[in-house]
């Protein structure tokens, strides 16, 4: 819901606008001086601040020149008297979106003024988000977003994305975390600077510390020289810690304080260094029950837990499947320099009925492998095995290619090693079961 200030020290005029613009399913807060707004604005967003021009005290004018040092100013809807139309029309020249001249005589004036203005600031900020994401190397937030589930996930990675909260993001495998990480640190004021990832699942622990906060030079064997960990390097932009529920306890509570005080020391090293970097974090482990476990400080779940995003699974995503699908036929056509039109319905009959245990990922190499197999459309026959199983089968088991390798031997069985009549059961051509059955180390290569 987008959130509008009205700043008016008339009470019973502010009143009436809240009236107003909360029947048009706008979150309206009021507030009845300047200085009670610049105070508001100073720790929330809004996406458009209706003020009177003149208030006692710090005019509306002052109000909205002091925004415009802000890193996102808000635009700005002024309300004046006809005897100073012309303050307003200088505002305009400033920056200011429009004016309105009061008494109100029209509600429906407001209305369509407000709407206006809104819209223009929506079209301005997809269009900012989507060059940031464009020169990221990132797909478009359409896509990222894509799906009725995860439009929620799009407000409230919109509106986290501006503050310094620490953020952590819940998901299963291949869900896509590191991507709304980077989305995060797009949208930031932080996106000037680094976005430093961290597996804390692919780093031994006894090289965990030294990796985020450096170290002093003989701070251990094989320390010949300073170094800089993560925590430095990502000095005004962001950190992404992702599998945070791997990193180890000792670690934890290194962490926690770092959270907590903002500063930090290089192992073997005495000196306190200044952290100004938000933390982003991503699991798929439940810390909830890893706490109940004994698994994971609790301290640090409560710190982390501040602002919790889940992400949905892709079975839980259908909507977005196709497109989806299509952005990896076109992406990975380039890739290989290859023309794949699309997919037959056939195909995507499968895809849409897999449940997808390796999530957004699975899809990606799925597609990847799809179109370097394809002869035109993408078809049943490009696709692996194990996607024209029942669905209660793909998800009790394994990954796709344990799955696709049982269903491949299961099919031989039944004709007998016959190759042949193998591929017809099993939807595929000949050529394909040939390279998979080369692939499983099935036969020898020849």
């Amino acid at each position: 819901m987008e959130r509008i200030l009205v700043v008016e020290d008339d009470a019973t005029f502010r009143s009436l606008l809240k009236t107003i613009l909360t029947g048009e399913d706008y979150e309206v807060v009021d507030v009845p001086t300047a200085e009670k707004a610049l105070e508001i604005l100073c720790s929330q967003e809004f996406d458009l601040v209706v003020s009177d021009l003149r208030m006692p005290g710090k005019s509306g004018m002052e109000l909205f020149r002091e925004t415009r040092n802000f890193f996102v100013p808000p635009p700005f809807l002024l309300l004046t008297a006809y005897g100073t139309i012309e303050e307003a029309v200088n505002a305009m020249k400033e920056g200011a979106a429009d004016f309105l001249t009061k008494p109100l005589k029209d509600p429906a004036a407001l209305r369509t003024l407000v709407r206006k203005i809104m819209d223009s600031g929506r079209r301005e900020r997809d269009y900012l988000s989507l060059k940031e994401v464009e020169r990221a190397g990132l797909p478009p937030e359409s896509l990222i977003f894509a799906g009725n589930s995860m439009v929620e996930i799009r407000r409230l990675v919109r509106d986290v994305a501006g503050t310094g909260t620490t953020v952590i993001i819940y998901g299963e495998s291949g869900t896509g975390k590191e991507l709304i990480a980077r989305t995060l640190h797009l949208l930031s004021p932080r996106r000037a600077a680094g976005f430093i990832p961290v597996n804390c699942a692919s780093i031994p622990d006894t090289l965990l510390e030294s990796e985020l906060f450096g170290h002093e030079k003989g701070a251990f064997t094989g320390a010949v020289q300073a170094r800089r960990g993560k925590f430095e390097l990502a000095q005004g932009g962001t950190l992404f810690l992702d599998e945070i529920g791997e990193m180890p306890q000792a670690l934890q509570a290194k962490l926690l304080r770092v959270l907590q005080e903002r500063t930090f020391e290089r192992v073997g090293g005495s000196r306190e260094i200044r952290a100004d970097v938000r933390v982003l974090a991503a699991t798929n482990r439940n810390l909830e029950n890893d706490v109940r476990d004994g698994l994971f400080r609790e301290d640090l779940y409560y710190r982390l837990h501040v602002f919790p995003v889940h992400l949905p699974p892709l079975r839980e995503r259908q909507d977005a499947l196709a497109v989806l699908t299509d952005h990896f036929v076109r992406h990975f056509g380039r890739l290989t320099g290859k023309r794949v039109p699309g997919v037959t319905p056939e195909a995507m009959a499968a895809l849409q009925s897999y449940q997808w245990p390796g999530n957004i990922r699975e899809l990606q190499n799925v597609i990847e492998r799809a179109v370097i197999l394809a002869r035109s459309d993408i078809s049943v026959a490009d696709l692996p095995a194990a996607l024209m199983l029942p669905a209660s089968t793909g998800k009790e088991q394994g990954g796709l290619k344990e799955l696709e390798r049982e269903a491949i031997l299961k099919a031989l069985k039944k004709t007998d090693g016959n190759r042949r009549k193998a591929a017809e059961e099993l939807g595929l051509s000949r050529r394909t079961l040939q390279y998979r059955l080369k692939e499983y180390g099935l036969i020898d290569e020849e």
